[in-house]
């Protein structure tokens, strides 16, 4: 059993501020509840950009990575909004997630995917207009990223333990 209940993971996905403006978060919600993944938090909020660094540079390191302009340009569309934030739960549901969204950069993204299906920006285009990338989705990583992210994101109070009919098939 140990084995099986680490393969029960949780995600965390942001439905960004275009996902949101665009009145696209119950199709992407949908998206998820119909693969069985369980949604054990929800919650519409506004981040301030001490959240936003924590969670892009403390967690995933875009600075590190991709340098403080790409940071910027980031952050100044992230605060266009509110978001709605969400756990999800589910078998290997971190990966199962990464592959439901689609690429970072949209117009890499499959058709199929909530990125492809939704979103067409490249990275050069958003680098050449210094906006950020309207990718409508944010998924956790990795399992130990999404840890740190639901951490930061959600308190144990705002998150949920129970059980859904989707477990009769999936667990």
């Amino acid at each position: 059993m140990g084995k099986e209940k680490d393969l029960i993971q949780r995600s965390l996905v942001v439905c960004k501020p275009d996902a949101v403006q665009r009145g696209l978060v119950g199709e992407i919600v949908h998206r998820f509840e119909r693969v069985g993944l369980k949604i054990v938090g929800m919650k519409m909020v506004m981040p301030d950009e001490e959240q936003y660094k924590e969670h892009y540079e403390g967690i995933g390191e875009m600075i590190t990575r991709r340098g403080e302009e790409v940071f910027r340009y980031n952050l100044n569309y992230m605060m266009t909004g509110p978001v709605i934030a969400m756990v999800l739960e589910g078998v290997e549901a971190v990966p199962l997630v990464r592959k439901i969204v689609g690429s970072t950069e949209p117009q890499k993204a499959d058709m199929g995917t909530i990125r492809g299906d939704y979103a067409h920006m490249s990275f050069g285009y958003s680098d050449a207009k210094q906006v950020g990338v309207p990718n409508l989705v944010h998924a956790s990583g990795s399992p130990e990223e999404a840890k740190k992210e639901v951490a930061l994101w959600f308190n144990e109070a705002e998150l949920y333990d129970y059980s859904d009919l989707n477990e009769k098939f999936t667990r």
